[in-house]
């Protein structure tokens, strides 16, 4: 991470600590603004929809989705990586106990999580960090991760010791059979504005194969022209209250509606944005499943 990062996102954690809107006001904290949990939570219930919501948000389904690279060296040909992301895991002890439950049969070789552990954006760690425990002693293997515009920096030190291996604007080789694959991490690009690409991925070989974990999908045209060949995140919750169809009221995010969700591609590079596991401001969700991800690497043609 290095004295400086640590210092710079500390510092502007405590400068933006319960604001509503971020230095740029376009990125948005909508559960600081105090209303607004017991506002929703109020609609719902008058509608008739807050069980209902509550009940969806606790029902997790696993999606299973192929990403075809052409250049993917061969012993990667069916590399599976769980993505799990959004998982505010003390907004909801039920639904963390459904995400657990929802990965324990699940085959994978590597776990990664695009952010956003902690339920609000500012205040004590500890509830968070118990939750992040219980989860990692149910993820098998090696688990990589990057932090969200919910997570403070303080969060890191815990995380480590617990086995999560935070990637802060820096990348992992990983190795099979003397070939390999570089995944590298950005810090929170959406509120705090802590992301450095160029730190995070110079010194992985041009033609290498790369993945991009990053919290919010923001920063989809800079990582396509660095040469990214896959891109994860997440932060959307793929609007989590949906019209039917699924169409999102919000996405909270600065970015074409098209990248809100599922797979997309930009300029060669293949993206996915996960609707998450978790649940933000209340804990409902309607017209949109929470889901856990399960990445397949192939060879061919994309």
């Amino acid at each position: 991470m290095g004295p400086v990062h640590a210092r710079q996102r500390l510092s502007i954690e405590q400068e933006s600590e319960q604001r509503v809107t971020g230095r740029d006001h376009r990125s948005f904290h909508l559960e600081n603004l105090t209303s607004a949990p017991g506002f929703i939570r109020t609609c719902l219930k008058l509608s008739g929809l807050f069980g209902r919501g509550q009940t969806n948000s606790r029902t997790l389904r696993t999606i299973e989705h192929p990403f075809r690279i052409a250049s993917l060296p061969k012993a990667f040909e069916g590399f599976r990586i769980l993505h799990l992301t959004d998982l505010h895991v003390d907004m909801d002890p039920a639904n963390l106990e459904a995400v657990i439950r929802q990965i324990e049969p699940l085959e994978y070789d590597l776990c990664v999580l695009t952010g956003d552990y902690r339920k609000l954006t500012w205040g004590p760690v500890d509830n968070a960090l118990e939750g992040m425990a219980r989860l990692r002693e149910a993820i098998r293997g090696e688990a990589l991760a990057v932090l969200g515009n919910h997570d403070s920096i303080r969060m890191v030190p815990g995380l480590e010791d617990m086995g999560f291996r935070l990637l802060l604007n820096e990348h992992r080789v990983i190795s099979r059979d003397d070939q390999t694959l570089y995944i590298a991490g950005v810090d929170d690009p959406h509120f705090y504005k802590v992301h450095n690409l160029q730190r995070a991925g110079d010194d992985i070989p041009e033609g290498a194969v790369s993945l991009l974990l990053s919290h919010s999908p923001e920063i989809w045209r800079e990582a396509a022209h660095a040469g990214y060949d896959l891109y994860l995140c997440g932060h959307t919750h793929g609007g989590q209250i949906c019209l039917p169809g699924g169409f999102p009221l919000t996405l909270d995010a600065n970015c074409p509606r098209a990248l809100g969700r599922g797979y997309w591609r930009h300029n060669g590079m293949q993206g996915y944005t996960s609707p998450g596991a978790g649940t933000s401001v209340v804990n409902v969700r309607l017209n949109c499943p929470p889901e856990v991800t399960i990445h397949v690497l192939t060879r061919g043609p994309e």
